[in-house]
C-alpha cells in the first residue's frame, strides 16, 4: 500500500508538471477553501423567505447567473466532475447507475453505494475514475481536503476517491476507520436518517466547525447537505416536507457562516456554492426496459443481451443492427426525449445512428464505459400543483437526470476575499469549473487536462488577457424520418472560447397526417 502510495503521488506530481499552461494564483497570503452543496437546489428556492442566509449570501458576493449542472444530471456524475474539474468523458463516471461487466453481467451498480464503488476500484485495478482529482492535486502540493456530507457513501466518497491526505465524514461512513472514535467522541452519537434530514444535517454541519474549520484544519473543506434533494424525491417539489427541508439546511449554513464571522474567519475563507442539480416533477408511466422487452428487443429483466442502466444502454457484442432497432424504437415514444449514440469518426457532433447526436457533443465520449445508446426522457415547461415549473415524463414523484434547463440551470456563488462583492455575472460556468478555482486559490498548478477553467471573471483581480470574455450561443439539429413521422434533435449551447456549456437538449415529434 505504501509503495502504491508513493507512485500516484509521482504519478500526480507529474501530471502537474506537465500542465504547460496551468494557472497559478499570483502572491498573495495564504487563505483556505470551504465548498458547500446544497443536493437538488433549485435557484428559485433561494428566496428570503425559503433561504434568508444563503439569499444574503448570494446579494453580498458573487453570483453567476449562468451555471450548469454536468449531464446526466445525477448527484454522483456531477459530485465526481467537481472533484475532478472533469466530464463523464474522462472521469470515466457515467450515470448514478454504472455498468462494470466485469463486476456484475447482468445490471448496474448503484455508485451511491461506496461498497458498489470500491467493487469497481478492485476490478479496474485502482480506476474508479480516470483522471486526477482535487485531494490528490492539493496532496501532491502538500494540501489536505476534507468532506462533510450528510447524503451517500458513494457521493461523499466521489468527492476524494482516494481520501488523498484528509477524511471523509458521513453519518454511514468515516474515513479512515481510526478517525471514527475522533469523530464520535468530539460530535456525539450519529444520528437516525430522516425526512427531512434535520439532525444529520446538524451533525454533519457541528463536524465541519470542529474539524474543517480548525486552526489546524485543511486548505479545502467540503460540506454537501443531501436536502431539499431527498425529501423533494419523496414528495415533490414545494410540498411541506420539502420547504421544511430547505429552511433546515439553510439553517446550518447560517450557523457555519455566523461561526466564520464570530471567528473573524470570514477574511480567511473563500466560499465557494453549487449544487449538483436542478429538479423538475415527474410524470412519467413508462420506462425503457419496460419497452424494450415489450418490442422483443432484450429478453427480459436480468437478460445480458441489452443491459439498461438508467439512461444508458449496453448492448452485447455491440451489434450494429439491434443498437439501430433500439433507437429507432426510442425515437417513436412520446415518452422519450434526447437520444445519443457515438460519433462515427473522432470530433462528429452528429451520432453514427440516424437521426442521434453524439457523445462527443455532450462530454460522454469516454473511451471504454460510454454505452451505446444514451436515452433522456421528454420535459415540457409545465407546472405543478405549487407553481414550480418543469415536467419530465420519468417516473416517479420528482427527481432529476434530464437535459431540461431545469435541471441543468444551477446556482453558483462565491465570496471571501479573493472574489467580487454583489456581483453578478452572465458568464457560462459549471461544476467542472470548481475544481480550476479551487486549485487556483490554493496556488496549485491546475494541470492542462481538466476540462473545467479558472472563474476569473468572479474574482477580485485582473482577468488575464488569455482567459475568454465573450460568450455565444448555438445550435446543432439532427432528424429522421420514419413511416410514423419525424423525430427532431437539437442541443443548445453557449460557448466561451474553447469551453462548450451545454443549456438544454429537446426532442421533438412530427406525427404523419395518416388517413
Amino acid at each position: 500500500m505504501f509503495k502504491k502510495t508513493i507512485i500516484l503521488q509521482a504519478f500526480v506530481l507529474l501530471l502537474v508538471a506537465a500542465g504547460a499552461n496551468a494557472q497559478v494564483k499570483p502572491n498573495s497570503k495564504e487563505l483556505k477553501t470551504l465548498i458547500v452543496f446544497f443536493d437538488g437546489l433549485r435557484p428559485d428556492y433561494i428566496t428570503p423567505e425559503a433561504m434568508p442566509n444563503l439569499y444574503a449570501f448570494r446579494k453580498q458576493g458573487s453570483y453567476g447567473k449562468q451555471h450548469h449542472s454536468v449531464y446526466p444530471t445525477v448527484t454522483r456524475v456531477n459530485s465526481s466532475a467537481y472533484s475532478t474539474g472533469s466530464y463523464p468523458a474522462k472521469t470515466g463516471l457515467m450515470g448514478n447507475t454504472v455498468y462494470f461487466p466485469e463486476v456484475d453481467q447482468l445490471k448496474g451498480l448503484n455508485t451511491g453505494e461506496a461498497e458498489d464503488l470500491n467493487r469497481i476500484s478492485k476490478a479496474t485495478n485502482g480506476k474508479l475514475l480516470t483522471t486526477v482529482s482535487l485531494g490528490e492535486l492539493l496532496k501532491a502540493a502538500g494540501k489536505r481536503m476534507m468532506v462533510f456530507s450528510s447524503g451517500s457513501t458513494g457521493q461523499a466518497l466521489l468527492q476524494n476517491h482516494t481520501v488523498s491526505g484528509g477524511a471523509i465524514v458521513n453519518p454511514s461512513m468515516i474515513l479512515p476507520e481510526s478517525f471514527k472514535d475522533t469523530v464520535v467522541n468530539s460530535i456525539g452519537p450519529i444520528p437516525k436518517h430522516e425526512k427531512p434530514n434535520t439532525a444529520q444535517h446538524k451533525w454533519v454541519a457541528d463536524a465541519l466547525i470542529k474539524f474543517g474549520l480548525a486552526a489546524n484544519g485543511p486548505a479545502v473543506s467540503a460540506i454537501w447537505f443531501s436536502d431539499p434533494d431527498g425529501t423533494a424525491h419523496a414528495d415533490g417539489i414545494g410540498s411541506e416536507t420539502a420547504m421544511a427541508s430547505i429552511q433546515s439546511v439553510d439553517h446550518e449554513f447560517g450557523r457555519i457562516m455566523e461561526y466564520l464571522k464570530s471567528n473573524n474567519l470570514d477574511q480567511v475563507y473563500n466560499i465557494i456554492i453549487s449544487t449538483d442539480h436542478g429538479f423538475v416533477t415527474h410524470v412519467g408511466k413508462q420506462n425503457v426496459t419496460s419497452v424494450l422487452i415489450e418490442k422483443g428487443l432484450k429478453k427480459d429483466r436480468l437478460s445480458d443481451d441489452v443491459v439498461v442502466a438508467e439512461g444508458a444502454i449496453y448492448v452485447k457484442n455491440h451489434d450494429a443492427e439491434v443498437i439501430k432497432k433500439i433507437v429507432a424504437t426510442l425515437q417513436e415514444q412520446d415518452f422519450v426525449g434526447p437520444v445519443f449514440t457515438k460519433g462515427t469518426n473522432p470530433g462528429d457532433l452528429k451520432g453514427w445512428v440516424a437521426g442521434t447526436l453524439a457523445f462527443e457533443a455532450i462530454h460522454w465520449n469516454h473511451p471504454t464505459r460510454s454505452a451505446d445508446i444514451l436515452v433522456d426522457e421528454k420535459w415540457d415547461n409545465s407546472k405543478n400543483k405549487f407553481g414550480y415549473e418543469g415536467t419530465s415524463f420519468s417516473g416517479g414523484v420528482a427527481g432529476h437526470g434530464g437535459f431540461s434547463p431545469y435541471e441543468v440551470h444551477i446556482a453558483l456563488m462565491a465570496a471571501g476575499p479573493s472574489f467580487k462583492k454583489t456581483f453578478e455575472s452572465e458568464l457560462p460556468t459549471s461544476n467542472v469549473d470548481i475544481a480550476p478555482t479551487v486549485l487556483y486559490l490554493q496556488h496549485v498548478p491546475v494541470p492542462r487536462q481538466m476540462d473545467g477553467r479558472v472563474v476569473y471573471e468572479l474574482l477580485n483581480e485582473k482577468v488575464p488577457s488569455s482567459a475568454p470574455v465573450t460568450a455565444k450561443t448555438d445550435s446543432i439539429e439532427t432528424e429522421v424520418s420514419a413511416p410514423w413521422g419525424t423525430y427532431k434533435l437539437m442541443i443548445h449551447r453557449t460557448i466561451l472560447g474553447k469551453y462548450n456549456y451545454i443549456d438544454y437538449a429537446k426532442a421533438t415529434r412530427v406525427l404523419k397526417d395518416i388517413k
